[in-house]
């Protein structure tokens, strides 16, 4: 009975420790077109890319213990609304969703001439669980395009929409594939 113990105290510690990895985050340098540069020290670089990596962090909590709440400060307007939505959806059928982001691959792409919003493109790898009862419903790994616009505000830069864009991403691992396949076939 000891060993059996012992075993399932590994494999949960084991899981547990998987999901609770910070990401890897790579940020390539800012593709700024027609809008406001940012500054040349990067603080405002290094804060929205810090306030944007804490957003997924209160996504996580708030999706993993369907409690709006822990949304807030990251999240406002059409984000906060969108999410929301997901908890009191996955209330109302007993469930709840385990994120684990893997990778972030970040880049600025907007900063609008006013500085009061930046856009950028994350391409994300992160691993989902459904959960209901505590069984594990479904899982598996996910890489994904999303779009976020962030807002400042007196201490921090919120998400004020986000959006993925998984046709982008699909793409993108489609192209890879093939690039693979030619590679091989090549040899």
């Amino acid at each position: 009975m000891n060993r059996r113990w012992a075993a399932v105290s590994f494999v949960l510690a084991f899981s547990l420790t998987c999901w609770a990895q910070e990401p890897t985050v790579q940020v390539r340098p800012p593709d700024l077109h027609g809008s406001r540069q940012l500054d040349p020290s990067g603080v405002t670089e290094k804060a929205v890319i810090r306030d944007y990596l804490e957003s997924w962090q209160s996504m996580r909590k708030a999706l993993d213990a369907n409690q709006t709440s822990l949304l807030s400060p990251e999240f406002v307007g059409t984000a906060y609304d969108k999410l929301a939505d997901v908890i009191a959806q996955q209330t109302k059928i007993g469930i709840h969703t385990r994120y684990g982001d893997r990778s972030h691959d970040l880049q600025i792409v907007f900063y609008s001439p006013e500085g009061l919003s930046i856009q950028l493109i994350d391409n994300v790898t992160y691993d989902e669980q459904v959960i209901q009862g505590g069984t594990v419903l479904a899982s598996q790994p996910i890489h994904a395009r999303y779009l976020a616009v962030l807002t400042p505000t007196d201490v921090r830069w919120t998400v004020r929409i986000l959006q993925p864009d998984l046709q982008a991403a699909n793409a993108n691992d489609e192209s890879s594939i093939k690039r693979h396949e030619a590679r091989r076939t090549a040899r």
